[in-house]
């Protein structure tokens, strides 16, 4: 798909890797919704941008309401939405039984509500607007790009709940591509590693090194322009589809 003068809505755009997409996608000429929790950062981020067609739309990514309502002003703005990409998600590092007792059920609830569900609420609204749309070359109507982790597969020790968010992302994938083949939307899921974002500013420097030595090659922490890179790849290059592609430096995780 050529992202010249097309619609993208990117939940979780207003920081991290949403942030890196938002910015690469604009260059390329595409027109985009920022859905984002976050009013401060989502505000910041469009003035930033002045310029660039780009919109903030407070969004739960967890409520029917408000997603439908970040995509309805992406279908006001280009007669069309062409592009959603998820980011949007929380982390919380707790041990299934810990010294502070066992794993606190609302939590993990949380974790699977935001990042499996709010990813699942999205994709499939976006979907409904998307097969409206006239089919390109192929017959493509759409391109759904998620957001899983690395610890769907090797999740880390207290990460019980956010890895099982991701392993759901992850497993929601293929049948997801298959459901709306027809329709001619594809979807693919990237699976990062250990990226530069906010959820790892907060430690200190000397930990932030060890893992990027943790990594093989390149040894170093993952930046969000290359996650950005992937996702606009996976837009452009047709005949990838229900693939979860991991972006790690061939990392793999060990228990802790």
């Amino acid at each position: 798909m050529d992202l010249h003068d097309r619609s993208v809505l990117v939940s979780g755009g207003a920081s991290g890797l949403g942030r890196a997409v938002v910015e690469r996608l604009l260059e390329q000429g595409a027109h985009v919704v920022v859905a984002d929790r976050d009013v401060a950062k989502g505000e910041e981020l469009v003035k930033a941008l002045q310029g660039h067609p780009v919109v903030f739309a407070q969004t739960d990514v967890t409520d029917e309401a408000s997603v439908q309502k970040a995509i309805e002003i992406a279908l006001e703005a280009k007669k069309g939405l062409h592009v959603l990409v998820n980011c949007a998600g929380i982390a919380v590092a707790e041990k299934v039984v810990g010294k502070k007792g066992v794993h606190g059920l609302e939590l993990f609830k949380q974790v699977i509500e935001v990042n499996l569900v709010g990813t699942f609420n999205t994709l499939r609204l976006a979907a409904g607007a998307m097969i409206n749309n006239e089919p390109g070359e192929d017959g493509e109507r759409g391109v759904i790009v998620n957001t899983a982790s690395v610890a769907a597969f090797e999740g880390q020790i207290g990460q019980a709940a956010y890895a099982a968010s991701k392993g759901g992302v992850a497993g929601l994938t293929l049948p997801a591509a298959r459901d709306l083949s027809r329709q001619g939307v594809r979807v693919v899921s990237v699976a990062p590693g250990l990226f530069e974002t906010p959820l790892l500013a907060s430690i200190p420097e000397p930990a932030r090194q060890a893992l990027g030595e943790s990594i093989p090659f390149p040894s170093r922490l993952g930046h969000a322009t290359e996650y950005a890179a992937l996702v606009q790849h996976i837009i452009e290059n047709r005949y990838l589809n229900g693939e979860v592609v991991r972006l790690d430096g061939a990392l793999r995780m060990a228990p802790r």
